[in-house]
């Protein structure tokens, strides 16, 4: 399965992965209009620190301990091994957020359910997820490493 990996040695901090994200899922055409003086919950984050930047996403794990968590449901692995959330079960306990190791699961606009990367399954452009198709730098890349 395809999946997202950071390549910190790339990454500038430039945090555009971030908004690239947002853009795409905020299911507004027009980036202006959908970014433009607003607080933005991407599904994905820079993290910085003594010079190294690095995002982090869902990596999808093969045994997740999140969906094993979840009170209601809500995370579930599809038969490629994609970790799925139904933001329509999700009951907002944030039991996830506690406990996914990599700190990729966060809450979302208006903070009632979760929110994780889903590899721009409803919203990819060009075979890519946004973050990686707009990263300046190729600092994340989307590609199966078995």
């Amino acid at each position: 399965m395809k999946r997202i990996y950071a390549e910190e040695k790339w990454c500038l901090g430039c945090h555009l992965c971030e908004y690239e994200c947002a853009y795409a899922n905020s299911g507004i055409a027009d980036m202006v209009k959908a970014l433009k003086g607003k607080d933005i919950f991407p599904r994905i984050k820079v993290e910085d620190g003594d010079g190294v930047h690095f995002a982090v996403n869902c990596r999808h794990c093969s045994d997740p301990i999140c969906v094993k968590s979840c009170i209601a449901g809500a995370l579930s692995r599809d038969g490629d091994g994609m970790v799925l959330i139904d933001k329509d079960k999700c009951v907002g306990c944030y039991t996830c957020v506690m406990v996914c190791p990599y700190g990729a699961i966060m809450p979302a606009e208006g903070g009632k359910v979760a929110q994780k990367c889903m590899l721009c399954t409803d919203n990819q452009m060009n075979g890519e997820p946004n973050c990686v198709k707009h990263c300046p730098n190729r600092a994340i890349v989307f590609e199966d490493r078995g």
